[in-house]
């Protein structure tokens, strides 16, 4: 009877034991998948940060090999200081391209309707920087769909702009645009409390009725940036621009008429113009990329945004 007992309970230790190296075993897996999908995830967010493999955040080539490239640069969307056609994006991805050493030369390529007339211009006050330091580089504009305004005002900064037939270009001018309430409020029996202490502080307030003076004002002042704009196309242009009565008038033309202008140099893409202009087919982006948290930031900024009350009117360039 011992001997049975003896047996049974050896069978059962057995069992036992095999459970516990069961669970063991189970427990080991479970930690391996765990670390797995961590190490997964935090591969995922590396990437989206920029801290493993692409490009660098700052823009600079990672390509491997010693012979020359041409930099590309984009100049894409509404220029402003909260996009990616910003002063900031802009100018950080001109400045990788031209120091860096394999630089043959630079491609702004430009597809913008035009935007802030400061961001526009401190990308043509960069640009005019960049090409007086580095005087053996040459940068030129390729025009996608369209080069107005803001967009135009930097294009002219580059050696030479190359445009497509049915490419847009032009708009040398400068608006101030808003909203006027007061008829509505008027319908509605709104009635606008605007205290101020300066008898222009609510300057163009689009809950307000515009007055003759402010106008005239705000009129004065588009025709100062305007002149801005115009000096720095002819700065630019120089004797290759055709002007005429309708050259600053705002009116937008299509690349042919552009060059025959003179707001262009010539027809070309940005293959064109890396092979046969520059002479280096290799084209390497510097375009500062958009991380995660870039991205992320800038979801809460727009959120938040939304909340707030209508702006006052800004002035741009398009």
């Amino acid at each position: 009877m011992a001997e049975g007992n003896n047996w049974e309970r050896e069978v059962l230790e057995k069992l036992v034991m095999a459970s516990l190296k069961e669970q063991r075993k189970t427990r080991g897996w479970n930690v391996f998948f765990r670390f797995l999908g961590f190490g997964f995830v935090f591969l995922v967010f590396a990437a989206a940060m920029g801290w493993v493999g692409g490009k660098a955040d700052d823009g600079m080539s990672d390509v491997i090999g010693h012979g020359s490239h041409t930099a590309v640069v984009e100049l894409n969307g509404e220029i402003g200081p909260n996009t990616r056609a910003s002063a900031d994006i802009v100018n950080e991805g001109l400045r990788n391209a031209f120091k860096d050493k394999r630089t043959k030369g630079v491609i702004l390529r430009v597809n913008s309707p035009g935007g802030s007339a400061v961001q526009a211009g401190q990308i043509y006050e960069e640009i005019r920087r960049l090409r007086a330091k580095y005087p053996n580089i040459p940068i030129y504009t390729v025009v996608d769909d369209m080069c107005a305004s803001g967009g135009y005002y930097a294009a002219v900064a580059t050696d030479k702009i190359f445009v497509d037939r049915a490419s847009l270009i032009g708009s040398i001018g400068v608006l101030m645009n808003g909203f006027g309430f007061t008829g509505t409020m008027e319908k509605l029996g709104i009635e606008r409390r605007l205290l101020t202490a300066g008898k222009n502080k609510g300057f163009l307030d689009p809950f307000s009725p515009l007055s003759s003076d402010q106008q005239a004002y705000a009129k004065q002042m588009l025709e100062q940036i305007h002149q801005q704009f115009i000096a720095s196309v002819k700065l630019g242009r120089g004797k290759r621009l055709q002007e005429t009565s309708d050259t600053f008038s705002g009116l937008i033309w299509n690349g042919e008429q552009g060059v025959k202008m003179g707001l262009a140099d010539g027809f070309g893409s940005v293959d064109y113009v890396a092979r046969d202009v520059i002479k280096a087919e290799e084209l390497v982006d510097f375009t500062p990329k958009e991380n995660w948290a870039d991205r992320f930031a800038k979801g809460i900024g727009a959120s938040a945004a939304s909340q707030l009350p209508l702006s006052k009117t800004g002035i741009s360039i398009q």
